[in-house]
């Protein structure tokens, strides 16, 4: 389903997870005027089938004539980010019971680059790998922004990622024509506040649909 997409090193190079990529466009200088989902949730359809994306929902952070990359934002690994951060050398610095960021789950982004991380979050801030999506949100891949979350000066909020979703040119366009993706603006809230099991069904509700009513017919908001 997804596509590998050009970073700066193959997923194969050895180093860091947290090394930078290379982004291909921001949405402030957007590549194209054709459709931009950036900002956008894709929520899986029932005929999506594919093991990955069955049930989820994928936050795009970029669109554009070269493809599109995104988060899976409910698919949690069986890591919380106090383990991420001592795996990379870094201890959290503050007291859990004023920032419990430390035993929020890591999540599955997406089979592309699945041995890197990447982190959602707002506000945007100043981190030295960081692709712009809205004025307030961010995508960011490099290590700094993890250590700037052990010292306790991170972003307010942020989603943590173990990999992302990427589509080649025309690929996703081709899957929401084949009714594997309903589309809606997204909502910030879902992706970084909300419990893990309620996403799905509060993105779809967005659409102003009854989740139970959800069929294989494609949809777009």
């Amino acid at each position: 389903m997804s596509k590998q997409r050009k970073t700066s090193k193959s997923p194969n190079d050895p180093g860091s997870p947290w090394e930078s990529l290379a982004f291909s466009a921001t949405p402030d200088n957007p590549a194209r005027d054709e459709l931009n989902l950036a900002d956008h949730f894709l929520i899986a359809m029932p005929s999506m089938l594919d093991p990955i994306f069955g049930g989820t929902v994928v936050y795009l952070c970029e669109h554009n004539a070269n493809g599109a990359l995104g988060v899976i934002i409910n698919k949690p690994t069986d890591m919380t980010v106090d383990v991420l951060l001592n795996r990379i050398d870094l201890k959290l610095e503050i007291a859990p019971d004023l920032k419990p960021v430390e035993k929020t789950p890591v999540m599955y982004g997406g089979p592309v680059q699945a041995d890197r991380g990447f982190v959602l979050h707002a506000p945007r801030g100043d981190f030295s790998s960081t692709m712009p999506v809205t004025s307030e949100i961010a995508l960011t891949t490099s290590k700094d922004i993890l250590e700037a979350v052990a010292l306790g000066s991170g972003p307010q909020k942020l989603l943590v990622s173990l990999g992302c979703s990427g589509w080649g040119a025309g690929q996703l366009e081709d899957e929401i024509v084949r009714n594997g993706w309903l589309t809606v603006r997204a909502d910030p809230n879902i992706m970084f506040d909300l419990p893990l099991e309620q996403r799905f069904f509060a993105a779809i509700k967005l659409l102003g649909i009854d989740p139970m009513m959800l069929s294989s017919e494609a949809g777009h908001a």
